[in-house]
This record gives C-alpha cells, sequence and structure tokens, in this order.
C-alpha cells in the first residue's frame, strides 16, 4: 500500500492538480498529474464518488488503485501529485484492467515530459 508520504491529503492539493495538471482519460479512471519540481516523493489522491456503487465497491476501487500506484511508483518524476478519479465503470473492472488504465496514463504523461 501507499505510505503516509506518497499521498494527498488536502483538498487544496487536489484542486490544484485537477485544474492545473495533464489530464488522460480512460474508460475506467481519469487521471490528472502535476509535476511541482519540490524535492520529495511522489503523491497519489483518489477521488471515488457515491455513483461508482456503495461503500464496500468504492473501497475495493480504492485499495485496487492504490495497489497499482504502488506498483508504479518507480516509474513516477519526483515531485509529482496525481490524482485518480475513479469512473461508475471502475466498479465492474478487473484489477488488470485498472492497472492498464492508470498505467497507460503514467506511461503517456512521462512520454510528454521527455519530449518536452
Amino acid at each position: 500500500m501507499l505510505a503516509r508520504p506518497h499521498r494527498l491529503t488536502r483538498g487544496t492539493d487536489y484542486k490544484l492538480v485537477v485544474r492545473r495538471g495533464t489530464r488522460c482519460g480512460g474508460a475506467r479512471v481519469i487521471t490528472s498529474m502535476l509535476v511541482t519540481g519540490e524535492a520529495r516523493e511522489a503523491r497519489f489522491g483518489f477521488i471515488i464518488s457515491k455513483q461508482v456503487g456503495t461503500a464496500v465497491i468504492r473501497n475495493t476501487v480504492r485499495r485496487r488503485l492504490k495497489a497499482v500506484c504502488a506498483a508504479a511508483l518507480a516509474d513516477v518524476p519526483e515531485g509529482a501529485d496525481i490524482v485518480i478519479r475513479a469512473l461508475p465503470a471502475s466498479a465492474s473492472a478487473s484489477f488488470s484492467e485498472l492497472a492498464d488504465d492508470v498505467n497507460r496514463c503514467l506511461a503517456r504523461f512521462n512520454r510528454e515530459r521527455a519530449s518536452a
């Protein structure tokens, strides 16, 4: 799972990433990333609304997304803030489908950073 230094905890941080970050959408999740340039660990935040499903389903989706992000931590640049918004289709998605969506977006962000 994600340790405390790897989590977004303040609402202002979420807002900043969603409004100013680069967005990548998929069928199951929307991923926003903002590279701050600070010398710190990458941080992740998750938005899972009630439209996704009951509390049990939302928590299952959140746990799966946290596991995907913990595995992808090495590929994320230092100082990056990432917010993942789960869409209603994520409720019926398997772990591998969620992982594919998130990893595709992270790879796209890395390609864009490398070309810039």
